[in-house]
């Protein structure tokens, strides 16, 4: 564990168990109400201490989350609709630099609450076939719709761990 990934990098196995994707799902539904307990009281000079040298503000962490797990929402919804579709890569350092990341938490908080509830949802919904379907990401390869359930969920506890890391 480091200060860049304090939760270790994401691993998983090829093979994925009913129960791992079951699990990255209520990690999934229950990050939102996770999140808002550890900033929604947070001080101005709080939100802008840093979890690491040259790393993003805790404010801008959450902007971050909101802005990721949107297209990850995307991303899935592309996967199920469409036969092994190219996703767009974003510049997420870029989007934290972005004038909407100087707006009070709250904006993003509210879009992370109601976008975990519609994201958990779907997932839950998912059939077999479904899970196994598929998106191309332009750096990463063919990404699995099962496996990037656990990367967001992943991710999710990540950025918690960095937001508490930064206040600690």
């Amino acid at each position: 564990m480091n200060d860049r990934y304090p939760i270790g990098e994401f691993k998983c196995s090829e093979i994925i168990s009913h129960e791992e994707v079951t699990e990255w799902i209520n990690e999934i539904r229950e990050f939102p109400s996770r999140l808002v307990e550890v900033v929604s009281n947070l001080t101005d000079v709080e939100l802008n201490k840093t979890y690491r040298e040259n790393g993003w503000t805790i404010r801008q962490v959450v902007h971050h989350i909101a802005d990721s797990h949107m297209n990850a929402f995307i991303r899935f919804k592309l996967a199920l609709t469409e036969d092994n579709p190219t996703i767009k890569p974003y510049d997420q350092d870029e989007w934290a630099k972005l004038a909407d990341c100087k707006l009070p938490i709250e904006t993003s908080l509210s879009i992370i609450e109601s976008l975990h509830e519609r994201w958990s949802y779907l997932l839950q919904s998912l059939s077999e076939e479904q899970l196994n379907r598929t998106f191309h990401h332009p750096d990463s390869g063919l990404v699995r719709v099962e496996r990037n359930i656990g990367i967001y969920a992943w991710h999710g506890n990540h950025h918690l761990a960095h937001i508490k890391n930064a206040l600690e």
